[in-house]
């Protein structure tokens, strides 16, 4: 583990994953135990029917109770769910209780998967309890976020910069040979290096802030959940604030991408940036992929107005901003005070293909995404490359199976007369395509068993134009259906 300790001594965490996995301890064991309505509420902090069904005080109802439930256990119960691992080993995982003999949870112990991850208890555990400077966030929704928009193609290396409790990391595992894994904070390595070792992996743990542990070397897939938090530039919640100003950890790590990737190698990262007065946002955002020659794709998800972005992560560190109006109002007085918005949050891949000319494409995809985002991302791509590579008018070209087509009519004096025609995909990105008839045509020939320049020599001749005034304009469109996975290289 690079030199970083773990919570508990390589022996002990064996113990410990021998009495979670005889216990049933996993997500599959507390969701069958539970039930499905019992779970889920758990996972909204409702515990009370977790409660009443883990009265029986059994190995697995211990753990439920103490790690997921936050309840103060006999240390008799304590001592029987946890062997092999004696109570004495155990005490970096737990704490006494005030006024009682038992003891409650010191860390987060939450099945992930297959996977076991710790990490500092959350805000749920110890509502109301302000949640300190160097708090190790678990699982959440950034992290699950990124972890289902990272590509999953093997690799021979693997970097996650900022790995927190090490969540990144653990998805790495499965797929790249070596596994990179840096933070500027001392006891999130620790947390880090507890969760590998009790899921049996070997990671390497370097502290530091974002890249600087791992100047000079190069990798196949770099990943970061960073400190995106956009404001003044304070450092007062390590897991959120880079100490940069503004949305400018962001713009570092787009300026860092091109030393830190191997040919051909991804960067992946969840990033905020910043909607300012009089500008477009997509303007800001190209401004840093200039002149890194990598290929972009950039995915705005979500935008707030700032009283709701500084209201949400003062609520996320437990921060009431109604008893701490000074803290909220310094955070909206800079905003007003650089002519911010709004904040957009998103997720910025990056590429490094070895173009001359790299493809980048900044877009607000605020509509339903349906499944993960890292396939997607991977055949968007690979669309890229095909169009770079590829004789488009000598391609024969296929519908995407989920291709639907949907018209917009209004009812005339003369009937229903077809305003809007769009071209609709129904799963994946979902993209809705407003076309003209030519197009659709175009598009409804596409079967895979003629070329491009075969369907462009058919349309010239039935509307009377030359074929390559219509090609023209074809090229173009045909390009950006596929693109947008509309048209599909036929197999």
């Amino acid at each position: 583990m690079g030199g970083v300790d773990a919570l508990l001594d390589i022996p002990d965490l064996g113990r410990l994953r021998e009495a979670l996995g005889t216990a049933g301890y996993t997500s599959d064991g507390i969701r069958n135990h539970l039930g499905e309505d019992a779970a889920a509420a758990c996972a909204r902090n409702d515990f009370r029917a977790a409660l009443r069904i883990t009265e029986a005080g059994g190995r697995l109802d211990t753990l439920i109770r103490l790690f997921i439930c936050g309840q103060t256990e006999p240390l008799d119960r304590v001592a029987a769910a946890l062997a092999p691992l004696s109570l004495e080993a155990a005490a970096p995982l737990l704490e006494a209780a005030p006024g009682s003999d038992g003891v409650r949870a010191g860390v987060e112990l939450e099945p992930y998967g297959d996977w076991w991850v710790v990490a500092d208890l959350s805000a749920g555990m110890r509502p109301g309890r302000p949640l300190p400077g160097d708090h190790v966030l678990g699982i959440g929704g950034a992290s699950t976020t990124l972890a289902a928009a990272t590509l999953r193609r093997p690799v021979a290396s693997a970097l996650d910069l900022g790995t927190g409790c090490g969540v990144q990391a653990l998805h790495l595992s499965t797929h790249a040979e070596r596994v990179t894994a840096t933070d500027v904070l001392p006891r999130a390595l620790r947390f880090a290096a507890t969760t590998a070792a009790l899921n049996g992996l070997d990671w390497e743990l370097l502290r530091g802030d974002m890249t600087r542990p791992v100047e000079g070397r190069r990798f196949d897939l770099v990943v970061s959940n960073p400190p995106f938090v956009a404001g003044p530039g304070s450092t007062a919640h390590t897991y959120r604030d880079s100490g940069r100003p503004g949305d400018a950890v962001c713009a570092e790590l787009v300026a860092a991408a091109p030393g830190l990737l191997a040919d051909g190698g991804h960067m992946q990262f969840l990033a905020n940036w910043l909607h300012v007065s009089g500008e477009d946002w997509r303007d800001r955002v190209n401004d840093w992929l200039a002149g890194t020659g990598l290929d972009a794709w950039v995915i705005q998800r979500e935008v707030s107005d700032p009283l709701a972005y500084v209201n949400l992560w003062l609520a996320d560190a437990s921060e009431d901003p109604a008893r701490q109006p000074a803290l909220a109002a310094a955070w909206l007085d800079w905003f007003d005070a650089q002519k911010v918005d709004a904040v957009g949050f998103g997720l910025i891949t990056l590429r490094a293909a070895g173009h001359d000319d790299p493809t980048v494409r900044i877009e607000d995809l605020r509509h339903t995404v349906g499944g993960d985002l890292g396939p997607l991302i991977g055949d968007w791509f690979s669309r890229q490359d095909f169009l770079r590579n590829s004789d488009l008018m000598r391609s024969r070209l296929v519908a995407a199976p989920d291709l639907r087509l949907r018209q917009d009519a209004e009812l005339g004096p003369d009937g229903w007369e077809v305003g809007k025609q769009m071209l609709v995909l129904t799963d994946g990105l979902r993209w809705i395509e407003e076309v003209d008839p030519v197009a659709l045509a175009l598009v409804g020939a596409c079967d895979g068993s003629v070329t491009l320049q075969d369907q462009v020599d058919i349309l010239a001749a039935a509307h009377g134009v030359p074929a390559e005034v219509l090609a023209s304009v074809a090229v173009p469109l045909v390009s950006h259906l596929v693109e947008r996975g509309i048209l599909l290289c036929a197999p």
